[in-house]
C-alpha cells in the first residue's frame, strides 16, 4: 500500500477525552504515514508488571517516549506520540522537540461528547489491540482527567476530528489540514530514502517484575 508523504517529518500529538478513540486513530495513522508509533500505554505495561499510574511511573514513561521520539525524528521519520497530551505545557515541550529536529508538530483533537466517551471506557475489550493497554476507568477517574484538560488554542496547529467517524473520514480531515499547512507532497512509498535508527531493547523482560526507577540500566534520558 502506498503511503502519504509529508513535505517534512511530523510530530503528531493526540488530545481528547478518555474513550475518544485516540489509540485507534494513532494506530491507523501510523500505517497511513509509515510513521513510528510511540505508544505510551504499551510502554507502561512493558515496563511495569502492575502499573500504578503514579507520578514517578508517569515520568518514566514520558521520558522513554521522548527518548524514542528523538531517535525517530533524528532519523527523519514522522512520529505518532500516542498519549493524551492533556496540558498546554506538555504540548509546548513537544513543539520545542519538533523544532529541534526541524519537524512539524500537529495536534489531533478527537472530539466526542463526554457521556459517549465514558461509556466507551466501560466497554473496552482487552482482546482488541486498541483496548489492550488502556487504563481501567471509573467515573471519578474519568472526571478527574477531564477536569485537568487544557484545550488547544489558536497558538497551536491542531485539527478537530470527530471521535465517532470511521477512520477514512477522520483521515480526510487530517489530510485537509496538512494540505492547508502545505505539508503534503504526493502519494508514494515513504520507506525509500530513509535511514531508520537502530532499535535498542529499552524494555526489560516483563517476567523480571517491576522496574526499579533508581536503576535504569545504562540508559541516560534527559
Amino acid at each position: 500500500m502506498n503511503k502519504i508523504v509529508p513535505s517534512q517529518p511530523l510530530l503528531i500529538m493526540l488530545y481528547g477525552y478518555p474513550g475518544a478513540g485516540k489509540s485507534y486513530v494513532a494506530r491507523q495513522l501510523a500505517t497511513s504515514l509509515s510513521a513510528a508509533h510511540v505508544q505510551g500505554e504499551r510502554i507502561r505495561h512493558d515496563l511495569f508488571t502492575t502499573p500504578r499510574f503514579d507520578r514517578s511511573e508517569n515520568e518514566a514513561v514520558t521520558n522513554l517516549m521522548e527518548y524514542m521520539a528523538q531517535e525517530f525524528l533524528g532519523a527523519g521519520m514522522s512520529v505518532i506520540f500516542d498519549t493524551n497530551v492533556l496540558r498546554a505545557i506538555q504540548r509546548q515541550a513537544l513543539r520545542n522537540l519538533a523544532r529541534k529536529y526541524k519537524c512539524q508538530p500537529l495536534v489531533i483533537w478527537l472530539q466526542i461528547d463526554s457521556e459517549s466517551a465514558f461509556l466507551r471506557t466501560q466497554r473496552r475489550d482487552r482482546r482488541k489491540s486498541d483496548d489492550r493497554y488502556s487504563e481501567s476507568m471509573d467515573r471519578k477517574t474519568f472526571d478527574a482527567i477531564v477536569g485537568n484538560m487544557q484545550n488547544p488554542t489558536n497558538a497551536e496547529d491542531y485539527v478537530v476530528v470527530s471521535g465517532k467517524h470511521v477512520f477514512s473520514t477522520q483521515l480526510s480531515a487530517i489530510l485537509k489540514k496538512l494540505n492547508d499547512m502545505n505539508m503534503l507532497q504526493h502519494i508514494d512509498d515513504l520507506s525509500s530514502g530513509l535511514t531508520k535508527p537502530g532499535l535498542v531493547n529499552l524494555i526489560p523482560n516483563p517476567s523480571a517484575g517491576r522496574v526499579d526507577l533508581n536503576r535504569r540500566r545504562n540508559i541516560v534520558i534527559r
